[in-house]
């Protein structure tokens, strides 16, 4: 009888709620901001972005000689070590007249490079070439570039760096100029050339 007294006593002790207790009001306010963290994720987005005017499927009817044509700095560079003539090689790639584009990024960019890219800066600082000032912090050219074909898909992108070729492939109607084995090719222009 004597045992059967010990267990009841060890059986009415106070038994303590414990931290992760559901009952607790901190408790109910977590679980109720994963709720609604988890209804939002669960909603459809029935926004489409807007398509520019000018696409008809993947061709831009914007692009029309005159092309304009934004420079980047690793164009030029290649440019310079092909020693290739930047207009008129433009010119007989596309077959049309050109109004080669450098940013103040691209400026900024090369001027940062030092004394071993100074020709491909002579060239950039040529008075024939349109400048378009940036009204941007920093002085990224890549971000620079897509965000002005982003705005307006008006221009053929030269540039032979790999990542901003990727980003540019992913936005619609932008043709891409590069430098190969001594001549500019260039891809998704469909009146162009074949190679």
């Amino acid at each position: 009888m004597g045992i059967q007294k010990r267990t009841r006593k060890f059986a009415q002790v106070k038994r303590i709620i414990g931290q992760k207790d559901a009952r607790l009001k901190k408790n109910q306010e977590k679980t109720a901001v994963e709720a609604k963290k988890k209804s939002k994720g669960d909603e459809l987005v029935r926004e489409i972005p807007q398509v520019s005017s000018a696409l008809f499927f993947q061709y831009n009817t914007a692009l029309v000689p005159p092309y304009n044509v934004l420079v980047d700095t690793s164009f030029i560079s290649h440019t310079v070590h092909r020693k290739l003539e930047l207009l008129s090689t433009m010119m007989d790639c596309l077959y049309a007249k050109c109004i080669p584009i450098i940013t103040g990024c691209v400026m900024a960019e090369l001027e940062k490079l030092g004394p071993k890219y100074r020709i491909a800066l002579q060239i950039a600082r040529d008075e024939r070439w349109q400048r378009l000032e940036c009204s941007h912090a920093g002085i990224y050219a890549d971000d620079c570039l897509c965000d002005r074909i982003m705005k307006n898909k008006i221009y053929i992108v030269a540039t032979n760096d790999r990542e901003l070729k990727r980003r540019i492939r992913k936005v619609n109607g932008v043709p891409i100029m590069s430098v190969a084995r001594g001549k500019y090719v260039i891809e998704r222009l469909p009146d162009a050339p074949e190679k």
